[in-house]
């Protein structure tokens, strides 16, 4: 097993009793975060809102964490991550902000302390992007949005 990477967090006054993001098992990828609502907040069908974590983080140069739906949350009630996976820059210092969508068809009430969405801290390489008259070529070439046959 790797050795593990450190992230810093500093927790904002409306989440001092909630739990930092915890792995459910030792073989987890996903740390779970929790909603730091200060009163339910009932996300309505096709509804999107951003909900407040109450920390920030200060994830490591050359890393990245990707904020990703809980799976239970989805398949039980239809609750799931807009922009999943998104993303927390090293260099962002805001608050971690989760944002739900409702899909399901009946009313979802986020609750305070409710683990809403999973936190994995990948490594980030940049690219240079150059710009070329020409690429080189591909098997696939332009095929795309189905092209493969799935």
């Amino acid at each position: 097993m790797t050795r593990p990477v450190e992230v810093l967090v500093r927790r904002l006054p409306h989440s001092e009793e909630l739990p930092l993001p915890t792995y459910a098992t030792p073989g987890a990828s996903g740390a779970d975060v929790a909603a730091a609502v200060t009163e339910d907040v009932a996300l309505k069908p096709m509804e999107r809102r951003a909900i407040p974590t109450g920390l920030v983080v200060a994830v490591p140069p050359g890393y990245e964490v990707q904020v990703r739906p809980r799976s239970g949350l989805a398949l039980r009630h239809g609750v799931t991550v807009a922009n999943a996976p998104g993303t927390v820059d090293s260099d962002y210092r805001g608050e971690l902000m989760v944002i739900l969508i409702n899909l399901g068809n009946e009313t979802y009430t986020v609750k305070r302390g409710e683990r809403i969405a999973q936190l994995v801290l990948a490594p980030v390489v940049q690219g240079t992007f150059t710009e070329s008259e020409k690429l080189p070529p591909s098997e696939r070439g332009s095929g795309g949005f189905g092209s493969t046959g799935a």
